[in-house]
């Protein structure tokens, strides 16, 4: 018998630093609804496509590495497996890693869709950083950290949590502050 879910995952890049702070485990979750023109990843977007992992073998792969700063779940849209990713997400933390999630959906919409699927709320209370928001093609930039559109936000969950709104990131505030012209 199995203790966690199976993810249904495109693959896992062992060592990123693009997709968040630090040296990074970045798993691309498959399946995403909103199909953004231009997105990165369009192979992602299939819910049928992919491959399935045990949880316990991608907990194995970062146990392996222990120059790991955290774990990063994009995709697709990890939105749509956060009842299979909760598990993970708290072995993460366990862990004492930190945890960002790339979301098409914006934080505001994943608020109202909490009642729905409180699963994406559960999600939500483990991460550290959110990137939200759809890729937008017109508002592309490759001088932006961690995102491709300037719509994009690089959120503190914890603080936005505590404090009942958005609360971007110190590493965007810091980005506004270095480079006002690149959002807009």
């Amino acid at each position: 018998m199995d203790e966690y879910p199976r993810l249904r995952i495109a693959g896992i890049e062992p060592e990123s630093f693009v997709d968040g702070p630090g040296i990074r485990m970045t798993i691309f979750t498959q399946g995403c609804h909103h199909n953004c023109p231009g997105c990165q990843n369009p192979q992602t977007h299939d819910f049928n496509g992919g491959h399935y992992i045990e949880i316990e073998e991608i907990l194995d792969m970062i146990e392996e590495n222990p120059l790991l700063d955290g774990i990063t779940f994009s995709g697709g849209d990890p939105m749509d497996q956060a009842a299979a990713l909760i598990p993970l997400a708290r072995e993460i933390k366990e862990r004492g890693m930190n945890l960002v999630i790339f979301t098409g959906y914006t934080y505001e919409r994943l608020m109202e869709l909490t009642q729905e699927h409180p699963e994406m709320f559960e999600l939500l209370t483990f991460a550290d950083i959110l990137i939200d928001g759809p890729f937008i093609l017109a508002k592309r930039s490759l001088e932006l950290k961690f995102r491709g559109s300037s719509n994009q936000r690089i959120i503190d969950v914890q603080e936005s949590l505590s404090q009942g709104h958005v609360v971007l990131h110190q590493i965007q505030l810091d980005e506004m502050k270095a480079h006002p012209d690149l959002l807009g």
